[in-house]
């Protein structure tokens, strides 16, 4: 059933449609101002233009729509779940597979397999995305949360927007980076020389900030632990190369070859920490390196007569 939302204001001049993307982030923008159009959303009990610039205090009513019919094909495909109750499902995802069907993309993603695992996924992300909160890249691994429901959908889409839900990376980088900790800010947005990528930009670009942890030296490459304020489109992989570091086997932001056998970069999710949307309690979920990486370790410290 529809569900009404209620919110209000906390800037100064924001747009609606950008207020409503910023407290729903399971919706696109576009989506959003469809449903405003629609009369779908009333700013102190009136209905306004997607473009109305709200005022602090504002109160702001919104119809969450029906979920859309799921209709992408589910297929049997391995599963690595770490923890699963009745709103959320939590899991390790491995590199090379793809998050959700897009153009050109229509079978072999986590939702296909998610799909074959358990039809009761949330719906705001329409029957693209159902239940999908937060994304990895396709070649980056590790633990991602999934909502089954609207109502958990909402918690963990909030708890990531306000920073209550944390999350740890770990990334082998190339080269030795200097300082033992640090903090890169810098907005991204498309690069405005190759619209295909991501970059760090002084317009038309979202905050960003990522703080990264020196974990092992190894001369030529750095073992580091990222932990994300914001997340944005490859925020790890852009910021690392911005600082001069990039993401080893990264083929977009760093060297197009790789000394070592693994496909992609070598970025993993270790560990997601997250209100439970129910409960309220605070759960902790870790995702073990992957073997790809581990290789990679393991020869570099033989490399430099280290032991893990």
């Amino acid at each position: 059933m529809s569900q009404e939302l209620s919110f209000k204001a906390d800037q100064p001049e924001e747009r609606l449609d950008v207020f409503l993307a910023r407290m729903v982030p399971g919706l696109s923008r576009s989506h959003i101002q469809k449903i405003v159009v629609a009369g779908g959303s009333l700013v102190n009990g009136e209905v306004r233009r997607a473009s109305y610039l709200l005022s602090p205090g504002d109160e702001v009513r919104f119809l969450l729509p029906d979920p859309q019919t799921v209709d992408i094909a589910a297929e049997d495909l391995p599963l690595d779940i770490l923890y699963e109750d009745a709103a959320i499902i939590v899991v390790n995802k491995a590199r090379g597979m793809v998050v959700h069907p897009a153009a050109g993309i229509s079978s072999g993603t986590l939702v296909n397999a998610l799909l074959a695992h358990c039809r009761d996924l949330s719906g705001i992300n329409g029957d693209i995305r159902p239940g999908i909160v937060h994304r990895l890249d396709k070649d980056t691994s590790g633990v991602m949360v999934v909502a089954k429901n609207d109502a958990a959908h909402i918690s963990l889409s909030e708890q990531i927007r306000t920073k209550a839900a944390r999350r740890v990376y770990t990334a082998i980088v190339i080269g030795d980076i200097a300082e033992p900790a640090g903090i890169i800010h810098g907005a991204i947005g498309r690069s405005p020389k190759d619209r295909q990528k991501m970059a760090v930009v002084t317009k038309n670009g979202k905050d960003a900030t990522t703080h990264f942890k020196v974990l092992e030296r190894f001369g030529r490459y750095t073992v580091t632990e990222c932990r994300l304020e914001t997340g944005r489109t490859h925020q790890i992989r852009v910021h690392m190369a911005y600082i001069g570091h990039p993401v080893l086997g990264d083929p977009v932001y760093g060297k197009k070859n790789c000394p070592f056998a693994i496909q992609g970069q070598a970025l993993h999710s270790r560990t997601l920490s997250l209100l439970h949307p129910v409960t309220g309690e605070r759960m902790d979920f870790t995702a073990p390196v992957p073997e790809d990486m581990v290789v990679i370790l393991e020869s570099l410290r033989r490399e430099t007569g280290r032991h893990g």
